[in-house]
């Protein structure tokens, strides 16, 4: 008696479920998990990477280009004025020493009301630093805090990477980048700038208020030596500022106009330009003898009604954006970087949950009113300056000169805006 053999009958193969099949396969394969990935590779979410390097973390930072080296030979347009808070920031992730050489101290500052007598200078000497603050190249700025990041071996450089999906979860989220590539993890930091995408997946809402004006930007030399001083002139159009470089004789112009006037201005050839700047500004350093190249950036004040969400960060400008006239701007989003920093690594020992909303709460409720209060202020300075009736003219000048003879509250002032005072994260706190 033969045992008959069991006979093995293979189905048709569905080339569709091979092809989902092998998609299915091929996301599993290609997808990263993080503890946080940070949206935006700027000046801002630079620093927070830094500021998270070598810590229990594994972090991400996506950018869509690497940043730009510093120009050799002359200078970059984009400036920021770095406060001594920033600086203290700096020095503690290691990044200080690689911008110092191109950094330019400013030792005293006067500003001036163009349409009347009202003046108010300030001096470093007078609250016993060497320096109120410091103007730094954006691309000095941005190369350091980079190449910083990249020593660090849980930070991971994602460039470029164009982000084509966010799916943003409470309890873990993804963006899908161009190459297909999808990175997973339990907090998502967006670091993208005023335009935010991040902000915009996340459906946070934000209120902004256009100021109908421009920012013109360019390097001139001067006759003069700028002796370490920055000058701001306030005009019913716009304050002009001249900032100074580390070469003695040149400096950056930051001249905020309205969009009719900003639109003239552009307009206008080199010769020109420098003609009507040089009356605008006057000879306090003597003749304009160069003008670089100019650049112009729209201006206007926003704020995010919320900074975080369940698996969520807003910081920089992505959660706030402040007029150019008090050089805070940039200045808010690295002590939001380090709030973060801080916020997270407490957590981290804590053993807490980093992307859980109540654990970003803390971080929103330390950075927020700081934030609104630089809105608002620059804000008012711009419509109080803005304004020409000579009753507000008046009490304007009044008010400049007042606080320029109140020695103690002068000095308050600008160590406030130093970063001498107030609730600083721990990395910017110096130590000595």
């Amino acid at each position: 008696m033969h045992t008959r053999k069991p006979v093995l009958r293979v189905r048709a193969f569905n080339p569709e479920f091979l092809r989902v099949l092998c998609a299915s396969a091929a996301k599993i394969y290609m997808k990263s998990n993080y503890d946080i990935l940070i949206v935006g590779g700027g000046m801002v979410g630079s620093l927070l990477a830094c500021a998270l390097g070598g810590a229990e973390f594994k972090v991400a930072v996506l950018e869509h280009q690497p940043p730009a080296a510093p120009p050799e030979g002359g200078f970059d347009q984009r400036v920021s004025a770095i406060t001594l808070a920033s600086v203290a920031i700096f020095q503690a992730v290691g990044a200080w020493a690689a911008m110092q050489a191109r950094a330019a101290p400013v030792r005293e500052m006067r500003i001036v009301d163009a349409t009347g007598t009202g003046s108010i200078h300030f001096d470093a000497a007078e609250i016993g630093e060497p320096c109120l603050a410091y103007i730094v190249e954006n691309r000095v700025i941005q190369t350091a805090l980079v190449e910083r990041l990249h020593r660090f071996t849980n930070i991971h450089w994602v460039c470029p990477a164009e982000i084509t999906d966010f799916d943003i979860k409470h309890d873990g989220s993804t963006v899908t980048v161009t190459d297909g590539r999808a990175l997973g993890a339990r907090l998502i930091v967006g670091a993208d700038g005023a335009d935010s995408a991040t902000r915009r997946a996340a459906g946070l809402d934000t209120q902004r208020l256009r100021l109908d004006q421009k920012g013109i930007v360019a390097t001139v030399r001067t006759e003069r030596p700028h002796a370490e001083n920055a000058r701001q002139r306030f005009l019913p159009t716009g304050p002009l500022a001249f900032l100074p470089l580390a070469e003695p004789h040149t400096c950056s112009i930051v001249w905020s106009a309205d969009n009719a006037l900003a639109d003239e201005l552009l307009a206008l050839d080199d010769a020109a330009f420098t003609v009507r700047l040089q009356k605008t500004f006057g000879d306090d350093l003597g003749k304009i003898e160069s003008l670089g190249p100019r650049a112009a950036f729209p201006l206007a004040l926003s704020h995010a009604r919320h900074y975080t969400a369940d698996g969520l960060a807003l910081i920089g400008d992505a959660a706030h954006t402040v007029h150019p006239l008090a050089g805070q701007g940039v200045n808010l989003g690295f002590l939001d970087a380090a709030a973060l920093a801080e916020v997270l690594l407490d957590a981290r020992a804590k053993q807490r949950d980093i992307g859980a909303h109540a654990v970003l709460r803390r971080y929103e409720r330390w950075r927020k009113a700081d934030n609104l209060s630089m809105v608002a202020v620059t804000g008012g300075f711009k419509y109080l300056f803005g304004n020409d009736l000579p009753l507000v003219r008046d009490l304007r000048n009044l008010g400049l000169d007042l606080t320029d003879a109140a020695t103690p509250i002068k000095n308050r002032i600008i160590r406030r805006a130093a970063g001498l005072e107030g609730d600083l994260p721990r990395l910017a706190r110096r130590t000595a």
